[in-house]
């Protein structure tokens, strides 16, 4: 039996959940999820700006903090923390934690590689609009293809201490450390189904075990201290999903349920690099105790394409709120959304979209909110998106003269006009799997 913790669900998540993992209790590798697909664009802009760059800048003074943990219980780190350039974040990490074996894995960067793939006849369509590449091509920030768990593994072979890949799936952390562990084959499917089911339970961290969960949260013990997620697997596929003993939240079926449904397409075929696996098959056996059992997963034959996250700069958008308080709180920010809307037509303004919502009001629900007659106050909050800058800018200087010439009682104005930002937009595709070739570069 090996023990596989994720003490990090996104670039964000909380900075003790992976040090605390160490410190209460055994752990033999430790899974740390940082990439998704906005992240990869903001990581490929920051190496345009400083080719040092381009990785999750927190994952190596993590490291650093805790490196003796790693050496004194033989954990293993296995990360995506590598984004756009792994091969900087593991000289970071050799820089903060000197004497860690480090091993980086490649290959899943294409955006040295596109003019070569579509000059071969790679169209890398869009999969929900089915244009092709070209129609964007000059304005592409990131692209990079799905790995999975095998190159990860054939790193931890290596006897490396820490794993850094780029976009390896977030279920590939998990699955790693037991095809490397047990041996797994990749025509073993099943073994690969039940390894990505446990990935995806636990790659989201404190989700699966009571945080960001509908059921009965309020009872849901010390938040404030809730544990990050342990899988105990074995060579069978069968695995227990816990936490350590004396942490905060809660691990039941109820909400190991709550997560299987993440991201959740056709719950027969959830595609991977690796394997497919059909979620109808999976065995939850609540043993009590903060601990569920898991079994009885099917798996099949993996797609024989990648899928391929492209990035890409699509115009601008700036956001800008006011407060309105009782009494006439709706009516006040309606009509400051209507003077708006009139002073930027007046200027001869165009944009893709202009979005108003009430905060406070109906923002989240929208017509299935209850409706609230009188609320004691409500945010106003405008959004503007156009390829024009300028225009948007000029948006930015209309909102925060209401404070003396629009409906009374207007704050929550002190941060001034609101920054205008670039959009990014995503691209997906699909890529023969071919022409991905992963290699393992170790640093020691």
């Amino acid at each position: 039996m090996i023990r596989i913790a994720n003490g990090q669900g996104f670039w964000g998540d909380w900075l003790e959940a992976p040090v605390r993992l160490l410190e209460q209790g055994p752990v033999d590798y430790l899974a740390l999820d940082y990439l998704a697909e906005i992240t990869m664009s903001i990581v490929q802009k920051q190496k345009q700006q400083d080719p040092r760059l381009g990785y999750a800048r927190d994952f190596p003074p993590l490291i650093g903090r805790i490196a003796k943990r790693i050496r004194e219980r033989g954990v293993k780190v296995v990360a995506n923390a590598g984004g756009v350039n792994p091969i900087a974040c593991a000289e970071e990490v050799r820089r903060l934690a000197p004497g860690l074996k480090v091993a980086v894995v490649l290959g899943d960067d294409l955006y040295p590689r596109l003019d070569d793939l579509l000059a071969r006849g790679h169209e890398l369509r869009n999969m929900e609009t089915n244009q092709p590449l070209t129609a964007i091509r000059n304005r592409i920030l990131s692209a990079n293809a799905y790995i999975g768990a095998f190159p990860v593994a054939e790193a931890l072979s290596t006897g490396a201490d820490v794993v850094i890949a780029g976009r390896c799936t977030d279920t590939a952390l998990t699955l790693a450390p037991m095809i490397h562990a047990f041996g797994w084959q990749p025509d073993q499917f099943d073994l690969l189904a039940a390894g990505t089911v446990a990935g995806h339970i636990i790659e989201c961290g404190a989700q699966c075990t009571g945080g960001n969960c509908q059921v009965d949260w309020m009872s849901i013990p010390d938040l404030a201290n809730i544990g990050y997620p342990i899988v105990e697997a074995e060579a069978n596929g069968v695995f227990q999903v816990t936490k350590h003993k004396g942490t905060g939240g809660r691990v039941t079926a109820d909400v190991i349920k709550e997560q299987l449904l993440y991201e959740l397409g056709d719950p027969e075929k959830y595609l991977t690099p690796d394997c497919c696996a059909d979620f109808t098959s999976i065995q939850l056996q609540d043993l009590g105790e903060d601990r569920v059992r898991v079994y009885g997963v099917r798996g099949g034959p993996p797609p024989e394409q990648l899928k391929v996250s492209i990035s890409y700069a699509w115009g601008f958008k700036a956001v800008g709120t006011l407060v309105y308080s009782w009494p006439q709180a709706l009516k006040k920010a309606q009509a400051a959304d209507r003077i708006v809307r009139e002073r930027l037509a007046q200027l001869g303004l165009t944009f893709d979209e202009i979005y108003t919502e009430y905060l406070g009001y109906n923002a989240c629900h929208g017509p299935a909110a209850q409706p609230v007659a009188d609320p004691a106050e409500v945010q106003l909050r405008i959004g503007v998106r156009a390829p024009d800058r300028n225009a948007v800018d000029r948006f930015t200087r209309e909102l925060i003269p209401l404070v003396l010439s629009g409906p009374p009682t207007a704050t929550g104005f002190g941060d001034g006009r609101p920054p205008v930002r670039e959009v990014v937009a995503y691209w997906p595709a699909l890529l023969a799997r071919d022409e991905v070739k992963t290699s393992v570069e170790v640093l020691t």
